[in-house]
């Protein structure tokens, strides 16, 4: 085969939505529009998934302050499926769970190491018809077609569309923003390279970084938190100062001169406090927080995030993480290297913010979302950014159905269905419930142990304000729903408690081998749906799962005719010792 030939060829692949950019943003996005029945397809330009919080960067996924707003969906799936098969927490196995996740979903098609390098218009300008991109390992160009695009990039790249964006600090009147600078300007916060280290019995060596990174003294080092543990070194930062797109490379290549020299610097202190530490891994990609944001139809700002008691009509997500807006002079600024801002935990993110007020067929989700530098400052975390992209692809399947716009899901009247969805599907709206069906509602719902059972059809399905919003349980006990007539049940679901005050991220550093993940305790692990039809007084096993992982659980096309009764009973937990909690019993 004439190999000069093959480079030139061109793969076209046509999708109802394209997700450019495999971060957690990216990720989530695309599994939710696949689920919800659109054509999706999956473009990142690395060899993984995860962006930021993968193996190749390695930053902990941070999200809003406090368990109660701690964000669920398809974040909380991947997270619970990691520390179930993944107990060590390894990041090369993390980023397979990622992965893996995609390739069993129906509807969507991942495309990795393919780089967007231009796109096409639609004969309006108004809208992308197709992207362009360079796959580097096949080497040959990829032309993707989409009624939808998505760019969850955080650099930005589908702005070639000529989507309105904005670059650096807004000034201070603009929004009136009391944290912004008087005067706009174009910095931004920087780029860091992490380090992870292991803690180790070994006896203490000296570690001598390259001749290229830089040596410090005690007089020469940066002022910063020069000790090895409680943090993932995310200080080590520059760039604010240049271009985080054009000047990556060089900035890439400071922060190893500047790595390797503050890890000389710690392990080899006299006082001991990296003696008992090995150098366990040095990123080589830096982790970016910020370059291009692009303009919706709103652009949240510093008092959007602050103002407790403004609840936007169009939520579909929230933030709880505070303004955490870092000096662009960075690891070279001998203040401190963030200002941690107060935000309430929840605050309210729009839709309106999550598509281009220009482009008729652009969403996006991610750092680069329609915000000012200062709400991004706290918007920017994976967390936050995860459910953003939950949204948008759920937008995407409502839009794609009813041949919409994002902006017309919204001016269309769908913004009810779309939050219903979303609840649905397990991401937690604040200050709503979820809609229970009727037949649940009507049906009359005992437990055997005689726990309250009131809170398994209010809709909210977390602990919240003091309130447990669940029914305890332990192996045999049962939640039974009983009907005045016979009923037809199409489909159950459940929502487990999968204890939302664990953190169950990766780690910034590791201790002495042994370490295991913890699982949440209360989880049901084995568990049977029960049936009573109007022919017989016996009750009969409809589903019997006897490994769940999974918090949501959902049985469609159950096709039970002249039903009577039904009970979910819980058999075993993750931890024996453990009662069950569940959160909700719902008929579909």
């Amino acid at each position: 085969m004439d190999l000069k030939q093959l480079s030139l060829n061109t793969k076209k692949v046509g999708a109802d939505f394209c997700v450019v950019g495999g971060g957690m943003a990216g990720v989530c996005a695309a599994l939710a529009a696949a689920r919800n029945g659109v054509k999706t397809v999956l473009v990142q330009d690395r060899s993984v998934l995860g962006g930021n919080a993968s193996s190749e960067v390695r930053m902990w996924i941070c999200g809003a302050h406090g368990s109660e707003n701690k964000e669920t969906g398809i974040i909380e799936e991947l997270q619970l499926e990691n520390i179930f098969t993944n107990e060590s927490l390894n990041f090369n196995v993390w980023d397979h769970v990622i992965y893996g996740k995609c390739l069993e979903q129906e509807n969507l098609q991942v495309i990795l190491n393919c780089s967007v390098y231009s796109l096409e218009m639609t004969d309006d300008n108004k809208k992308i018809a197709k992207v362009n991109a360079w796959h580097t390992h096949e080497q040959c160009f990829y032309e993707i077609s989409a009624k939808l695009f998505a760019d969850c990039s955080g650099d930005s790249i589908l702005r070639l569309s000529g989507a309105d964006y904005r670059c650096g600090r807004e000034a201070r009147d603009e929004f009136n923003e009391a944290h912004a600078p008087e005067k706009a300007d174009d910095f931004t916060m920087g780029n860091s390279i992490l380090i992870q280290i292991r803690k180790t019995n070994l006896p203490h060596r000296e570690f001598t970084a390259p001749e290229w990174a830089h040596h410090y003294t005690d007089e020469t080092a940066p002022k910063r938190e020069l000790v090895p543990t409680g943090h993932n070194f995310w200080w080590l930062e520059i760039g604010g100062m240049q271009n985080t797109l054009l000047d990556c490379d060089n900035i890439r290549d400071e922060l190893l001169k500047i790595a390797y020299g503050v890890w000389e610097y710690i392990k080899n202190h006299p006082d001991g406090r990296g003696h008992d530490w090995e150098l366990d891994w040095i990123g080589s990609i830096p982790g970016k927080r910020e370059n291009v944001r692009y303009m919706g139809d709103v652009i949240l700002n510093q008092n959007d995030v602050e103002a407790e008691g403004k609840h936007f009509d169009d939520i579909v997500a929230f933030g709880g993480w505070p303004m955490d807006d870092h000096h662009p002079e960075a690891i070279h600024y001998p203040g401190e290297p963030t200002i941690f801002h107060y935000a309430p935990s929840p605050f309210g993110i729009p839709y309106r913010c999550l598509y281009s007020r220009n482009i008729d067929n652009l969403l996006f989700a991610g750092r680069n979302i329609s915000t000012t530098h200062m709400a991004m400052s706290s918007t920017r975390v994976m967390g936050t950014t995860s459910i953003m992209g939950q949204a948008i692809g759920t937008a995407a399947a409502i839009a794609v159905r009813d041949s919409l716009t994002p902006r017309e899901v919204y001016s269309a009247g769908k913004m009810v269905e779309l939050q219903n969805t979303l609840m649905d599907q397990d991401c937690y709206i604040p200050w709503h419930a979820r809609k229970m069906s009727d037949l649940t509602k009507n049906a009359a719902l005992i437990s055997s142990n005689g726990n309250d059972v009131t809170a398994i059809r209010n809709g909210i399905e977390r602990s919240l304000d003091g309130v447990d919003n669940g029914w305890w349980g332990n192996s045999n006990d049962y939640l039974e729903y009983s009907f005045d007539k016979p009923v037809e049940i199409n489909g159950i679901r459940l929502l487990f408690d999968s204890d939302l005050t664990l953190e169950k991220r990766m780690l910034c550093r590791y201790e002495e081998e042994g370490f295991s993940a913890e699982y949440p305790k209360m989880m049901s692990k084995e568990f049977m749906i029960e049936a009573k039809f109007a022919d017989s007084d016996e009750w009969k096993t409809v589903k019997l799962v006897t490994n769940n992982k999974q918090r949501l659980v959902n049985f469609k096309n159950l096709n039970l005719k002249n039903v009577v009764g039904c009970r979910l009973k819980l058999l075993k937990m993750h931890d024996e010792n453990s009662a069950g909690h569940v959160f909700s019993f719902d008929f579909l």
